[in-house]
């Protein structure tokens, strides 16, 4: 037991001697958060005259299992999350040493969208839910694969085209925000499938997550610009990404009206759209002082003129949250308090 002991103390040693060598800060995660993590990359760089961090786009699920996989210069600093870390992402960052500093940066909406000259949509959760779930609920308390191909099957007011949307893939924080919010949402419209969500859980998980596979929803993996290409070159499909990256291609393609209320950043900000959701990093406390510049780069993410309400990321569409939560955050931040449980 002692030479184990050593062994891990030892690869724990070798690990941030290796640490020390790399003079760059490396960050993983939700391509949602990546384009803001990125505008304060550069912003870092400029004040601090240290090289730019290393930003990539691994999906929420991806960053963190990089993220959690242990300590050193091969794993990451710094992971992106458009979701909440989850327990079972906790226990794995615990497991291999890794204590996770959460800093909550601000929300964003999930848009339903299509190609700028194609017709506008206005769907309900319900009539999501109906046009992407694997199994539709049946009013007798049964399911029925879902046999739907054009909107106007679900709604006779909506447009007479196939459903195609395009979306993103399991491991994408968008994707679990999405199934919680709509997917759930529409779902709980059948009274016996709401019922099921406090008697039996896993019944619910399995009617209301369940996507389908046959074509008329499309994994298109965590790039949002390819999704955007496929939208101009069919104007009848649809594309799940982020509202700032929404924001930032309104030439290209706009937003679908979701339960009655347009997309926008006021419309996110004052709680009325009802697929919003809050968006995070995480922290590798144990770099912290082994990897140069990574309190500087959580400071100037948690600066006014960063995330603050006239700050440069909300120019790029990130939405502030309120003066007193991020006070809250950026306190946590730079005492690098590592979380300890959700």
């Amino acid at each position: 037991m002692k030479s184990l002991t050593w062994l891990v103390a030892a690869s724990l040693l070798m690990g941030f001697g290796a640490a020390q060598a790399r003079d760059n800060i490396e960050i993983v995660g939700s391509s949602t958060v990546f384009p803001f993590s990125t505008s304060v990359a550069e912003n870092y760089a400029k004040k601090t005259g240290n090289p730019a961090p290393k930003v990539e786009a691994t999906g929420t699920g991806g960053g963190m299992k990089l993220f959690c996989s242990g300590v050193g210069v091969a794993t990451p600093d710094i992971t992106n999350a458009s979701r909440r870390i989850k327990d079972s992402e906790l226990e794995m960052c615990k497991k291999n040493g890794v204590n996770a500093v959460e800093v909550k940066v601000g929300y964003d909406g999930i848009a339903i969208a299509n190609a700028k000259d194609a017709g506008g949509f206005d769907l309900s959760r319900k009539e999501l839910f109906m046009a992407l779930a694997k199994d539709v609920p049946q009013e007798d308390g049964t399911t029925a694969a879902n046999k739907f191909t054009t909107w106007k099957q679900i709604n006779a007011n909506l447009p007479d085209t196939k459903i195609e949307v395009l979306g993103p893939p399991p491991t994408s924080g968008t994707r679990d925000a999405f199934v919680e919010m709509v997917m759930h949402e529409g779902c709980k419209s059948f009274d016996w499938v709401k019922k099921l969500e406090k008697d039996d859980n896993a019944k619910f998980k399995a009617i209301c997550e369940g996507i389908r596979e046959d074509g008329h929803y499309v994994e298109a993996g965590e790039n949002d610009n390819l999704i955007v290409q496929k939208l101009n070159a069919n104007p009848n499909a649809l594309g799940i990404f982020g509202f700032s990256f929404l924001d930032q291609n309104s030439e290209k393609v706009k937003g679908a009206k979701i339960d009655g209320v347009d997309i926008s950043f006021e419309s996110i900000a004052a709680g009325k759209y009802p697929v919003s959701r809050p968006l995070y990093m995480y922290v590798k406390k144990e770099h912290v002082g082994t990897i140069k510049g990574l309190e500087d780069f959580v400071a100037e993410f948690t600066s006014d003129a960063a995330w603050g309400d006239e700050g440069y990321l909300a120019d790029k569409g990130m939405i502030p949250m309120p003066a007193e939560e991020r006070a809250k955050f950026a306190a946590d931040g730079k005492a690098m308090t590592a979380l300890t449980g959700l």
